[in-house]
């Protein structure tokens, strides 16, 4: 049976520690094996006291896992599923990470197939949103990006906000991401159940208008059985549309006897020669992409059936 990864998002101070407290109170509630990934950007953990003794915690300090300390996350993400074998991880983000290159952290080629990530929770702190035009345009762009690429938003401290500022939000967010669900709350008190039942590679099209029905962020990861020809490989790249923001694994060709670790992102791909063989598995992230057809021209180059979608 895969992990289940839950990606925990939003800026400083917007209620994710709270929020994690609430999903572990939960999880032992119903006796699951659980384990916490909890991201730092200094060298001392601030919030780890809000994990129990008894559940898996793996610290990640120093920087952020989207941007730093990528290897280290692997490491320890590795770790825990061969050793600890939860039933499910919970990943806190720090407030400067971006979802979509956590997620790349998180999906790697050797253990992507052990894993169900069923989504990124974004909690926002209300307050701020409305206050956003004061901050720089990069956090601006920051706060954006978490909102565009959750499949749950939260928005936080209700309390502090007027009917109009709840409606203005609420709108404002759903409009920038019409896949994902969104609640007002207060100190993170959310349905936990529902937060459950998130997918992230789900099609909500019964409540999401046919033209925005694959605009949401989804995983794909295929196999290669042996090696492949590069110039048609990077034909296929060449094809790809533009919302296909990240490629990584490993790929074989005929020249060589060992595979080459690949990544592509912004269009650049880049190999590196690896001095093992290890499983030729490719782990795809894009917005609205058919990856039925995907897999099909990956087919051409000679893959078999992907271990998921």
């Amino acid at each position: 049976m895969k992990t289940e990864v839950y990606i925990l998002s939003g800026f400083l101070g917007s209620g994710k520690t709270t929020l994690l407290k609430r999903l572990l109170e939960n999880e032992h509630k119903v006796g699951r094996k659980v384990a916490v990934m909890m991201n730092e950007l200094g060298a001392v953990s601030i919030d780890s006291e809000a994990v129990d003794e008894d559940v898996a915690l793996k610290e990640l300090l120093g920087g952020c896992i989207c941007c730093t300390i990528q290897d280290k996350l692997e490491g320890q993400m590795q770790g825990l599923l061969m050793n600890e074998k939860p039933e499910v991880i919970y990943i806190e983000t720090t407030g400067a990470a971006h979802p979509i290159e956590v997620l790349d952290s998180v999906l790697s080629p050797l253990f992507a197939e052990k894993l169900n990530v069923k989504g990124i929770i974004t909690t926002v702190d209300g307050s701020r949103w409305l206050n956003r035009k004061s901050m720089s345009p990069q956090l601006q762009q920051l706060l954006l990006e978490q909102v565009r690429h959750a499949d749950f938003v939260i928005i936080n401290k209700m309390d502090e906000l007027t009917d109009s500022q709840q409606a203005s939000i609420t709108y404002k967010i759903q409009s920038i991401n019409p896949a994902s669900q969104c609640l007002l709350t207060t100190h993170s008190k959310v349905p936990v159940e529902q937060l459950k039942k998130l997918q992230l590679s789900a099609r909500r099209s019964d409540v999401i208008p046919v033209t925005q029905k694959d605009l949401k962020l989804s995983t794909f990861v295929y196999q290669f059985k042996s090696a492949i020809n590069q110039d048609e490989f990077e034909q296929f790249l060449r094809g790809l549309p533009d919302s296909i923001y990240r490629i990584k694994g490993y790929i074989k060709f005929p020249y060589s006897d060992k595979p080459y670790l690949f990544q592509f992102s912004y269009g650049m791909p880049l190999y590196m020669k690896e001095y093992i063989n290890i499983p030729l598995n490719l782990v795809f992230i894009g917005e609205g992409i058919d990856w039925e057809k995907i897999e099909e021209q990956l087919a051409q180059l000679g893959g078999i059936s992907p271990k998921n979608k």
